[in-house]
């Protein structure tokens, strides 16, 4: 059995040695299993990638890296990752030390008990600041309605895949992937394993409020049309309560014997509601024109600018682009 670890990694040339060194530390505990750890410096504005690269030279047999040529998100630097894992089970986890790698073979040999394709590691209690967790929240429940995640299951970024589920992903080429979405819509036999949550050991997170929002709105539109769906719902809703309305008010100026004061406030407030009703969910359906529109144009899901691989280049020597 080949085990591949796939590390995005961003800003963390202080951490990455300790995590790498920790799963050489727990597989040696099975050395009749294969592993092989490949790490993709998605443009990280350290030193990360000269970190990657001295590991790589020391040992080329397990290690490998790749610097992208933008920041393109973690879910790109994954996919970049996943496209070069050649292990039969594929582990995904964090740079940052948080990651609880002490409990991969639980996720293992849970995996491998035969009853399911993906594994994840769920954590009890997570260590990350009130913000992080209420943008976790969020993106949990946005899963939970759009692309049907079980109730009570939550994904995280430390899971384990089998093989034809990573072959199936990294199908997959337009430059919004949604790894929950991908995995989801590949198999249902999914199941989570207690772990421990750490602590970070060095530096912040790299979700900052304008990352946290891209991920939700990708996470909304990316493979799901049930926004689109709730838009006609709310259009309908308005429309039959508007209707209403305005038959209430007929009937109320035929059969009252007194004029009604006309309401300049509830007026505006009704004409506001209904604009910004509209222009939202004209919003929404731009969005999804414009994905459609970016997509056509084939826009790039990664490029790799460079590789540990071939002497520190890509295999042809140029860019490797991956995108529809």
């Amino acid at each position: 059995m080949k085990i591949s670890f796939v590390i995005p990694c961003y800003r963390s040339e202080k951490t990455i040695e300790g995590v790498v060194s920790e799963i050489k530390a727990v597989v040696a505990q099975r050395p009749e299993v294969d592993y092989e750890v490949i790490m993709v410096s998605d443009h990280s504005p350290d030193n990360v990638y000269c970190v990657i690269e001295k590991m790589c030279r020391e040992d080329p047999v397990h290690l490998r890296g790749l610097e992208l040529s933008k920041n393109f998100g973690q879910p790109a630097a994954q996919m970049a990752g996943f496209a070069r894992a050649t292990g039969n089970i594929v582990f995904s986890l964090d740079d940052d030390g948080q990651a609880p790698v002490d409990a991969v073979f639980r996720v293992l040999d849970t995996l491998e008990s035969g009853q399911f394709d993906v594994v994840y590691g769920a954590y009890p209690r997570k260590k990350h600041n009130v913000f992080r967790n209420i943008g976790s929240w969020i993106n949990h429940l946005m899963a939970v309605c759009l692309i049907g995640i079980p109730h009570g299951m939550y994904t995280t970024s430390f899971f384990a895949v089998r093989r034809f589920v990573v072959d199936e992903m990294v199908k997959y080429g337009g430059p919004f992937p949604y790894l929950s979405g991908l995995i989801f819509r590949c198999t249902r036999n999914v199941s989570t394993v207690e772990v421990e949550h750490r602590a970070r050991v060095s530096g912040t997170s790299g979700y900052t409020l304008a990352r946290l929002f891209k991920l939700w709105i990708n996470g909304f539109t990316a493979f799901s049309v049930v926004p689109l769906r709730l838009a006609s719902y709310v259009g309908a809703v308005c429309s039959t309560l508007g209707f209403l309305f305005g038959a209430w008010t007929v009937l109320h100026k035929l059969l009252s014997q007194h004029n009604p004061p006309i309401g300049y406030s509830s007026l505006m407030s009704a004409m506001l509601f209904i604009g910004g009703m509209i222009m939202m969910m004209l919003g929404l359906i731009g969005e999804y024109v414009g994905r459609i529109y970016i997509c056509i144009n084939s826009a790039p899901q990664y490029v790799v600018s460079r590789s540990t691989e071939n002497n520190g280049n890509v295999a042809d020597g140029r860019e490797e682009r991956k995108g529809v």
